[in-house]
């Protein structure tokens, strides 16, 4: 009997060592975020839940993958200019997250590395000049009453300038939140494309 009680003692006390083991070891990951694992010196893995990590042998970093808002203003004389040469102030709001696939997120950890993704500077930095240039260019293809009435053709004509390659991130949606003729008292009379709009009044 005694050596039973014995053996139910050392297979507790294993069974207990071993969800110890795990309960240390295992790393869950939280929403919006994603982990990833330096296994060797040159294979890295990506969880989105949680995993083993082992001391000493792995090495792991915790990516932002939640959503970020990016925000183009443009007014007055850095105001966009419509295909009939009218100025328009304009604020648009872009929502970009990292690709929750394991390749992009390991493509992202390789470019900016997984501690910038949390800070909004280095988001903007990556995506505002290229942001910026799409609106101007799908500006150009409206008229200034076309863009103001379709917003969807404006929208979906900046989806095609930008394009699906962001370096792992993905361009989850565009809101167009301020657009308006830009007022007469902010236009250059000697720019030659703004002429046309002076003594007129803005819409």
């Amino acid at each position: 009997m005694g050596f039973i009680l014995s053996v139910f003692a050392i297979i507790a006390a294993c069974i207990f060592g071993i969800w110890f083991l795990y309960a240390s070891f295992y790393k869950k990951v939280d929403s919006g975020t994603a982990m990833v694992i330096n296994l060797t010196g040159t294979q890295s893995d990506v969880e989105f839940t949680g995993r083993i990590v082992l001391p000493i042998i792995h090495h792991k970093e915790v990516m932002d993958i939640s959503l970020k808002t990016i925000e183009i203003d443009r007014r007055g004389k850095d105001g966009l200019i419509c295909l009939d040469n009218i100025r328009a102030d304009i604020k648009v709001a872009f929502f970009v997250r990292v690709n929750n696939t394991k390749q992009d997120v390991l493509k992202v950890a390789k470019t900016i590395g997984c501690t910038r993704t949390f800070e909004q500077e280095t988001i903007e930095n990556l995506f505002c000049v290229r942001f910026s240039e799409a609106l101007k260019t799908a500006s150009h293809r409206l008229n200034f009453i076309e863009l103001f009435q379709t917003p969807d053709k404006f929208r979906n004509d900046i989806y095609q300038t930008i394009g699906s390659n962001l370096n792992g991130y993905v361009l989850e949606d565009i809101a167009i939140d301020y657009l308006v003729k830009t007022p007469i008292e902010n236009l250059k009379k000697v720019n030659i494309l703004e002429v046309q709009d002076v003594g007129k009044s803005p819409v």
